[in-house]
């Protein structure tokens, strides 16, 4: 399985549903269900919004695979150069089935 190559590295998963998340890779499986450590959701605001981005701790936290949409490897030294709670975007929609 190709994330067996992520396995104790930080990754960032993009759900279905638009949520963002990063964490240490623990464990996966062959139906990419994953078990993250250290996890924190990322909830980045619109610039309109007067509330801040944050990051919300989750601890360890399984992902099921059917609600994973992107996985992929952090760059940890660009990640910790950045303040997360200044970035802004746009509200990521969710995904459709058709």
């Amino acid at each position: 399985m190709a994330l067996n190559a992520y396995l104790n590295k930080k990754v960032s998963i993009l759900t279905i549903d638009g949520r963002t998340m990063v964490g240490t890779l623990l464990s996966c499986d062959n139906s990419m269900n994953l078990v993250l450590q250290d996890t924190v959701e990322r909830i980045i605001r619109p610039r309109e919004e007067e509330m801040p981005s944050e990051e919300v701790p989750l601890g360890v936290y399984i992902v099921r695979g059917d609600n994973v949409a992107v996985c992929g490897r952090v760059d940890e030294e660009l990640d910790e150069q950045i303040n997360w709670t200044e970035v802004h975007g746009e509200v990521i929609g969710t995904t459709k089935h058709v």
